[in-house]
């Protein structure tokens, strides 16, 4: 009973050694987590950019890189026991499927972090960034309070199994699945990308699959890596139509 009345004067004191940005900062990533918040600022060093001052001592990227292997500990471990028959291959696959930067940037979009940055002058933000202060605040939560609190949270409320299971049979990067089937087929699969500018003036770079020696795709992107995935991803659809590659690629999982 007594700690029922000072309960509601610890939250207003904690409230009134906080500032109004920080008292934001910790409610927020509360309804997030479930989990009060112990130091403010692990958090506020999450959500910092890095800027040209001289001044500014820390930003997110040492959480993020903290909470890369964070979240790979606590991934890995979920599929180790929860596929207790699949190979190393399978669960690679698996792994790479919910750590890679596209399904880390969709959850950190999900979850709106940017609207926590604490920088107030406006920056142009890198496409990434979403997934990066992902990492980073599984990195601030697991040295804020614990690995076991930290995994709890994470698949309970952040990537949750039935959220993992949708994963299962998504296509992550077509390009690998190509050289995947290619060596199980002993096919040759290579990419000729060259630059190429556009009639607006552009540089793009266009890439162009080769089957041995059959071009059977090409496709045009703002960076080498984009344009051969996307050339690798139609590539993929018009040799699956002929060959089923997507069931060979099941069969080589090993599960």
């Amino acid at each position: 009973m007594e700690l029922k009345k000072y309960f509601p004067k610890f939250l207003v004191n904690r409230k009134k050694h906080l500032s109004e940005k920080d008292y934001f900062l910790s409610n927020e990533i509360t309804k997030i987590t479930g989990c009060n918040i112990q130091n403010i600022n692990l958090y506020r060093e999450a959500f910092s950019l890095k800027t040209s001052s001289k001044k500014q001592v820390k930003n997110y990227e040492r959480l993020e890189f903290l909470g890369d292997s964070v979240l790979g500990a606590i991934i890995s471990c979920h599929l180790f026991s929860t596929y207790p028959h699949a190979n190393e291959g399978y669960l690679t696959q698996m792994k790479s499927k919910i750590v890679n930067r596209k399904n880390l940037n969709k959850l950190g979009d999900e979850l709106a972090l940017t609207k926590f940055l604490q920088n107030d002058s406006p920056t142009t933000l890198s496409e990434n960034i979403a997934g990066n202060l992902f990492e980073a605040l599984i990195g601030a939560l697991y040295l804020d309070v614990d690995y076991e609190t930290c995994k709890k949270v994470v698949l309970e409320r952040l990537l949750t199994p039935s959220e993992i299971n949708k994963l299962e049979n998504k296509i992550v990067s077509y390009k690998g699945l190509l050289l995947e089937w290619s060596q199980k087929k002993k096919v040759a699969i290579r990419y000729e990308t060259h630059e190429e500018i556009q009639p607006n003036k552009n540089l793009v770079f266009r890439s162009h699959v080769w089957l041995d020696d059959e071009k059977i795709s090409n496709a045009a992107e703002t960076s080498k890596k984009k344009a051969e995935e996307k050339a690798a991803q139609r590539a993929f659809y018009i040799l699956n139509k002929k060959q089923s590659i997507i069931e060979n690629s099941k069969d080589t999982a090993g599960y």
